[in-house]
């Protein structure tokens, strides 16, 4: 794969001005992952903005994508729903008693531990993030239009090697999430 440069961007200005003040350090790791925190940011503005059309929020987003996800019959526990989420679970009952507010999911007793419950989505929450889910996923494939379908698998590739070792599960409790 042969790549052309583009034209320059504020990261390489950014690294230029921290080669001439610390020549003495080596600023390479800028240039990736200054390029991906940037990226990211970009990339959350777009999401927020597909989100608000439809009346969601990114947090709503991500509960419901968890519920719908999970296949018929569209319900998880708190505590599936904590791991999908990464949040603590005074939040996510709080976001869990926001969504049933909301009608977009329901609780019930999960049959089988009388002391939990089960989140399901229902029909207003599915179409909703249905919705959403499409605008997004419109609204990136825009976003890497610059990059043809051998790049962005090269690009996916190269991102999940950096990204895998902090989704590997850990020995150690991380704010009781895992």
């Amino acid at each position: 794969m042969t790549l052309s440069r583009p034209a320059e961007d504020e990261v390489d200005r950014l690294v230029a001005a921290w080669k001439q003040e610390r020549p003495d350090l080596d600023v390479t790791p800028l240039e990736v992952l200054s390029r991906v925190s940037r990226l990211s940011r970009h990339l959350e503005r777009e999401r927020r903005a597909a989100f608000a059309s439809h009346d969601i929020e990114s947090w709503e987003f991500d509960v419901l994508t968890a519920l719908r996800r999970s296949g018929e019959p569209y319900e998880l526990s708190p505590g599936a729903l904590l791991r999908a989420t990464l949040v603590t679970s005074g939040t996510m009952t709080n976001r869990i008693d926001r969504l049933a507010a909301a009608g977009l999911v329901t609780r019930r007793p999960d049959p089988e531990d009388r002391r939990g419950v089960l989140v399901r989505l229902t029909r207003a929450g599915m179409d909703r993030v249905d919705a959403a889910f499409a605008d997004l996923l419109r609204r990136e494939r825009e976003l890497l239009a610059g990059l043809d379908p051998h790049e962005q698998r090269a690009l996916a590739c190269l991102l999940r090697t950096l990204l895998v070792p902090f989704d590997a599960p850990s020995d150690t409790l991380d704010n009781g999430l895992r």
